[in-house]
């Protein structure tokens, strides 16, 4: 049985980015605070926490230390944690993608625009995400976040739509959530869509695709937690049902390699390539 490992999986350069940070603070100063999970991978949070990384929550950053490190992750903060951090003494490591980064500064502007014209601000993203909280507190939380064409009902049709997305949203929902916008808007009203998704990103569903169907089982690893995970297994489940999501490789089963003869491993951008080559490994001892 032949097992692959995906070249085009793994990490995204604004993870490897902030892991690096994360690395280099740790190094430096022995120890930092990272605001939630450095990346939605607990298996890789768990190797970092052993290094020295330590995984906090908002409310505990008033508990910190003045002069202490404190790593913004590759999902970003609204402008809010900054202004608390600074309040309490504590010094920013911003690990920000600047992808993400970027989006910030185009939400904003969006919404000015919004503004003048009695429109609102529309979001492709998962609720509660955190790149999603991110970008709305640029604005306030005057924003209406979806999370698919089945939502745009939240939307005030009578007024003028600008709509962005989350940056590891899929390229087809938001083509559909487009349509859907244009279906509904009152006669009169603008409809701005501004494409914000990383293509970095989005470029893997079409190879996902392609190494799905062709192998004849697919392994997916990925954190739970992982909303770019959801997507590309998703994916991967259309182009091959015999596809199946993992954690890490104490989940394999070995019934799910039955008469295969070809297993390809693949992984979200949250996924690091190290756990899917030991997943690999494991595979091959099955």
């Amino acid at each position: 049985m032949r097992v692959t490992v995906d070249s085009h999986s793994g990490f995204c350069h604004g993870v490897v980015r902030a892991i690096s940070e994360a690395e280099s603070a740790i190094k430096k100063w022995g120890g930092v605070s990272c605001l939630g999970d450095i990346v939605h991978n607990r298996i890789e949070v768990q190797r970092l926490e052993a290094l020295g990384l330590k995984t906090i929550h908002h409310d505990q950053i008033n508990t910190l230390n003045e002069g202490s490190h404190l790593l913004i992750r590759a999902h970003g903060e609204p402008p809010a944690t900054y202004a608390l951090a600074k309040s309490c003494g504590v010094e920013i490591i911003d690990a920000t993608c600047p992808v993400v980064a970027a989006l910030q500064r185009r939400v904003k502007r969006a919404y000015e625009q919004m503004q003048q014209c009695g429109g609102q601000l529309v979001i492709l993203g998962k609720h509660g995400h955190a790149e999603v909280v991110g970008l709305i507190g640029q604005v306030g939380g005057d924003a209406v976040v979806i999370e698919s064409e089945a939502e745009v009902n939240a939307i005030d049709f009578s007024r003028p739509v600008y709509l962005l997305s989350q940056t590891t949203q899929s390229v087809a929902l938001f083509e559909r959530v487009c349509r859907a916008i244009e279906s509904n808007l009152a006669a009169g009203c603008t409809f701005t869509a501004d494409d914000t998704i990383c293509r970095r990103v989005s470029s893997r569903e079409e190879h996902l695709r392609e190494f799905a169907s062709s192998n004849d089982v697919v392994i997916f690893v990925c954190g739970r937690k992982s909303s770019n995970g959801k997507v590309l297994y998703n994916i991967c489940l259309e182009e091959n049902p015999r596809s199946y999501n993992i954690e890490e490789a104490s989940e394999l089963l070995p019934e799910w390699f039955s008469g295969a003869e070809s297993v390809g491993v693949c992984g979200a951008t949250s996924t690091p390539l190290w756990l899917m080559e030991s997943v690999a490994k494991q595979i091959e001892k099955l």
